[in-house]
């Protein structure tokens, strides 16, 4: 039996919530952590219309990219349309959580996906990128439970660097003790000082398996009072950062660029603002959603093109006179998370022996029609 909180874990892995950006309403949204999943659906929005497609299809976890609840419920009237989907999520039992700004920072996240899908290659993060917290833990255990407990911490994902796995280093020593009245001591007696053979194991990890590797910890140390050590260290780990910018693969004007987004985004229709539609464009920078309000980022990147959505339109005047092309797909063209996002959990689903359904929505909820 496989519960929310399992597959949400392992995304988190992916993508933690501290990396989102700060309000976002990410997370849970609707129902319960604790709730059993037999089949998920991947979306881009929570809308009506996809609710009604997830009670016809049986499922009982929505994961969805763009959080159901953007703002608060202050009166759970009925008559509205949003309380309306919520109360039928509530009757069907479904449960629904969203990864918005976290999967966007992410690496091999959001921005990624579109970078790829529009030739962006060599990138890196659009806005300053921030850097991942790692932890070192050091702790002392009997000789002879050293190889027990290594291989606990390991495979709780510590000592993960690069292409190395198991990473370890150990010291060894002389640990003392005396138990008081009331221990159960695995070594010694109770009133008598004690002295071990111990090995002090060091591991290092990232933030994001904190809690997995302390009770991996836990549950391999065979000491009731276990002693260690646990501070940040710098230098190790991944950045993240909102947005991609990089080298376009093949160079093509703003206007052929243009089109090439259209047919490769699978779009009725874009918009255009550029000075010179005829300038060759041979870096681009990239960052899904509403990121018109950081086209400075674009221009110090020095970017040809900037691609992103919900371009207002005395923003567009301004891009237009620093001189930097804008595509604006819509806000709808993160809509290529969904088959990314159906892979990254079939794919867990198998490792991790879930026996879940995972499927992806099929109903297109971009609002916005050309005519």
């Amino acid at each position: 039996m496989v519960k929310v909180k399992d597959i949400v874990a392992r995304f988190e892995e992916f993508a933690p919530q501290r990396i989102a950006e700060k309000n976002d309403p990410i997370g849970l949204q609707l129902g319960s952590l604790e709730h059993e999943v037999k089949k998920m659906m991947v979306t881009l929005d929570v809308r009506p219309e996809v609710v009604e497609e997830a009670i016809a299809a049986g499922v009982d976890f929505i994961f969805a990219h763009h959080p159901a609840m953007f703002v608060p419920v202050k009166h759970f009237d009925l008559t509205d349309p949003q309380n309306q989907m919520y109360a039928k999520l509530i009757k069907h039992d479904i449960t629904v959580y969203a990864a918005h700004t976290n999967l966007d920072n992410a690496n091999g996240g959001m921005n990624d996906w579109l970078a790829e899908a529009l030739h962006i290659e060599e990138t890196k993060p659009l806005l300053p990128p921030k850097a991942e917290v790692w932890y070192k833990l050091a702790v002392f255990v009997p000789e002879e439970h050293a190889t027990v407990l290594r291989q606990a911490l390991a495979k709780a994902g510590a000592g993960h660097l690069g292409d190395y796995t198991a990473c370890s280093y150990s010291v060894s020593g002389t640990g003392r003790f005396r138990p008081e009245a009331g221990a159960a001591p695995h070594l010694g007696e109770v009133g008598q000082v004690s002295e071990v053979a111990e090995e002090k194991v060091e591991v290092v990890f990232p933030s994001k398996i904190k809690a997995k590797v302390l009770q991996a910890m836990q549950a391999a140390h065979p000491y009731e009072e276990i002693a260690f050590d646990l501070y940040q260290v710098e230098g190790l780990g991944q950045s993240t950062g909102m947005g991609r910018v990089g080298k376009l693969s093949t160079p093509m004007t703003v206007s052929e660029y243009a089109a090439f987004c259209k047919q490769a985004l699978g779009l009725q229709g874009l918009r255009l603002v550029a000075k010179d539609p005829t300038r060759v464009v041979e870096r681009v920078a990239v960052l899904g959603g509403s990121g018109a309000k950081f086209y400075p980022f674009a221009l110090k990147a020095q970017a040809d093109v900037y691609v992103t959505g919900d371009v207002s339109y005395h923003t567009a005047h301004d891009m237009y006179e620093s001189g930097l092309a804008v595509i604006d797909p819509g806000h709808h063209f993160e809509a290529i998370c969904k088959p990314h996002l159906k892979r990254l959990f079939t794919r867990w689903n198998e490792q991790n022996t879930w026996q879940i359904e995972v499927v992806s929505s099929k109903l297109n909820t971009d609002p916005f029609t050309f005519i």
